[in-house]
């Protein structure tokens, strides 16, 4: 039976999107994985639905790399004969791990426009452009909520955003794939998810490895970031180039490449947002959660964990202390899950726990209930609950706790449903 590879799987995707969606978009960062979905759309589309528009959506961090900015610009001119382009700067939320003090930054922030690193590009749309917009909005919020947007804006039936992200990239992007708590297309694409009543967001290169991508630049002749370029002869790893938001806990280690690769962003940035200063210096090191971290002498990582808490403004604090509580919780009345081989490491190195009998995952791993412990020595260290994670994530400033698996709380769950809800009562005008 012949096998399709990457590159004809996504030919058949394509087909599938742009004949049952009305409306098609791009979510497009300017990063190698968004880059290749959006030159895959175009040219399906100049073959195959000559005269079709095709969206762009690329939302502006403001501080981003010059390579970056120019590629966006490239892509804009060199097709912008069946482009629709949705450039957006708005004062949403951002998070960010530059800094101990605040969890957030705000690009385009109107009250912060005289430390803006470079002016608005002519032509993007604002905050007034979007009558859903309300500042407590982060940005995942709002690129969620601009589908429907879009829906209405262009009178579609149906709209379909496409993201470029691949499984190789990371476990929380696997399971974005392969959860079976996604709602899919009808014919139940496990590379599809709906994500309101008549919006989707569709993952054609789910199955593609970072060699496929550059591959296909290459076989294609297509234009990239060229930024790839200078991470590759500063000895980056290829796993480690990314372009983001520079301020996300993925990109603090790598932050301080903006002083060798963009001096003149750096000298900007550094007077934009809090703490980029230290964490270019120490982003990669241990004094931020990076590379091998020990505890100070006399110290548990349980106290130590709590002397950190101590240097930290009260509602910093309390939120660490919220998520820590939660966890503890989590394990000891339900627990969590893990491998045979992960158990058999924490009995022989006797740690007290309680493993359930097999439950309906077909995952193969148990349920396993345990307190909090200071740490534990085996290769799994990350997935077991010890006060030395709760540390690390305090020093990489990683406020959400995203090294721990956590996802959104309570609140931030309620905040995003007003926020959705309150979208719903806007009516626009068609």
């Amino acid at each position: 039976m012949y096998r399709l590879n990457v590159y004809d799987a996504v030919q058949r995707r394509l087909k599938v999107i742009f004949d049952n969606f009305e409306y098609v978009y791009v979510s497009f960062s300017g990063g190698k994985d968004s880059g290749v979905l959006l030159n895959l759309c175009i040219d399906y589309l100049r073959k195959h639905h000559p005269g079709r528009r095709l969206g762009v959506f690329h939302l502006d961090y403001e501080v981003q790399y010059k390579h970056t900015i120019d590629y966006v610009r490239r892509v804009y001119a060199a097709h912008s004969d069946i482009l629709d382009v949705y450039h957006c700067c708005v004062p949403v939320k951002v998070s960010t791990c530059a800094s101990m003090l605040q969890q957030y930054w705000r690009p385009w922030d109107p009250d912060n426009r005289q430390i803006w690193v470079r002016e608005m590009p002519e032509g993007a749309l604002t905050q007034s452009d979007f009558g859903f917009f309300n500042p407590s909005m982060w940005d995942y919020e709002f690129q969620w909520l601009f589908s429907r947007w879009v829906r209405r804006t262009t009178k579609s039936k149906n709209v379909c955003c496409m993201v470029g992200i691949r499984t190789q990239e990371s476990f929380n992007r696997w399971r974005a794939i392969h959860s079976n708590k996604n709602y899919r297309h009808m014919w139940n694409y496990k590379w599809t998810h709906r994500v309101g009543w008549h919006e989707y967001n569709a993952y054609p290169i789910y199955d593609w490895l970072t060699t496929d991508v550059w591959t296909a630049n290459g076989k294609f002749g297509w234009d990239y970031n060229r930024l790839y370029d200078l991470y590759y002869r500063a000895g980056l790893p290829l796993g480690s180039q990314r372009v983001a938001s520079p301020f996300i806990s993925q990109a603090i280690a790598t932050l301080y490449l903006y002083k060798a690769i963009d001096p003149d962003m750096w000298a900007r940035m550094v007077g934009r947002v809090n703490g980029v200063g230290c964490a270019g210096i120490y982003g990669n090191t241990g004094a931020m959660g990076w590379r091998h971290i020990s505890c100070p002498p006399g110290f548990s990582w349980k106290r130590y964990m709590y002397f950190l808490l101590d240097t930290l403004p009260k509602e910093i604090r309390c939120n660490y202390l919220n998520k820590l509580e939660v966890s503890i919780k989590f394990w000891r009345d339900k627990g969590g899950v893990l491998s045979d081989e992960t158990i058999e490491r924490l009995q022989q190195a006797g740690v007290d726990i309680t493993v359930l009998p097999p439950t309906h995952i077909r995952s193969g791993k148990r349920i396993v209930k345990m307190e909090y412990i200071d740490d534990v020595d085996i290769p799994d260290f990350r997935y077991i609950p010890t006060y030395k994670r709760v540390c690390i994530c305090i020093m990489k400033n990683d406020h959400t706790c995203k090294y721990m698996g956590f996802s959104q709380n309570k609140k931030e769950q309620e905040m995003r449903r007003l926020a959705i809800d309150k979208f719903k009562n806007i009516e626009h005008v068609r």
